[in-house]
């Protein structure tokens, strides 16, 4: 499995919000790039990076900060964050990005979807599916988007979605460990697809119990998991977490 160290980007500083809650967010570092060049210099050999200026006013907001990013360290940056238009994906890829993370579009814009994946190839592509309250969350995780989550994840693997992301929005930024029951159906969910997950990640026991989830459940699509608040608080060292998900 591959670790995603996160760099979340609001006003300008790398964040931390606690169950996506704009108005509880706790800076970490004044430069976004100051944060991803420290994980790299760990040893981190991906990055997610989210704009969540573009994410809560629809627009990308801190696509300077991507370019910076992805220009200055040579290591693969998944993007997202306010990410609406065929222009706006366009631009995050020419900025650097690996490949971008569509969210609410994905979800309100069809279109969209199918433009992107057709343009740019599945693989550089991700959806991210975010649950709040057992509920698909969309608009920068502030409403609701009336459709159940395994219906979800079947709807885009059909439309050809590749490459998905799971956040458990209500244990985001929490520290308090992952749900390995929600962990499984979510991988099974989505079998057709490669997964990564996101949210709850407190210790490096819960990196060590979701790579042994996975290998008993025979959890092959479960590509990887996303850690911000952990590392940040300095619970465990990139280098830790690496050797725990490969154990």
């Amino acid at each position: 499995m591959n670790l995603y160290p996160a760099i979340d980007i609001l006003g300008g500083n790398a964040v931390r919000l606690i169950k996506g809650d704009f108005d509880a967010s706790k800076v970490y570092d004044e430069d976004p790039l100051s944060a991803a060049r420290g994980w790299v210099q760990e040893g981190a050999r991906y990055l997610h990076v989210v704009d969540l200026d573009g994410a809560r006013r629809g627009e990308r907001v801190n696509l300077g900060h991507l370019r910076q990013i992805a220009s200055e360290l040579d290591v693969p940056v998944q993007y997202g964050g306010g990410l609406r238009t065929a222009e706006a994906v366009d631009e995050a890829l020419a900025a650097g990005a690996a490949r971008v993370i569509l969210g609410t579009a994905a979800f309100t814009d069809p279109s969209l979807l199918e433009r992107a994946l057709e343009r740019h190839g599945p693989e550089r592509v991700m959806v991210s599916v975010d649950v709040r309250g057992g509920e698909v969350a969309i608009e920068g995780w502030t409403k609701a988007a009336d459709v159940g989550v395994r219906e979800v994840f079947a709807r885009l693997i059909e439309r050809g979605v590749q490459e998905l992301l799971y956040t458990n929005v209500d244990r985001d930024g929490m520290l308090e460990g992952l749900n390995l029951d929600d962990l499984v159906w979510a991988a099974r969910a989505a079998e057709h697809g490669h997964l990564i997950y996101s949210g709850g990640i407190g210790a490096l026991e819960d990196l060590e119990h979701l790579a042994e989830r996975r290998a008993e459940a025979h959890l092959d699509n479960l590509e990887g998991v996303i850690v911000g608040k952990a590392l940040y608080e300095r619970r465990f060292t990139v280098a830790e977490a690496h050797a725990a998900l490969a154990a």
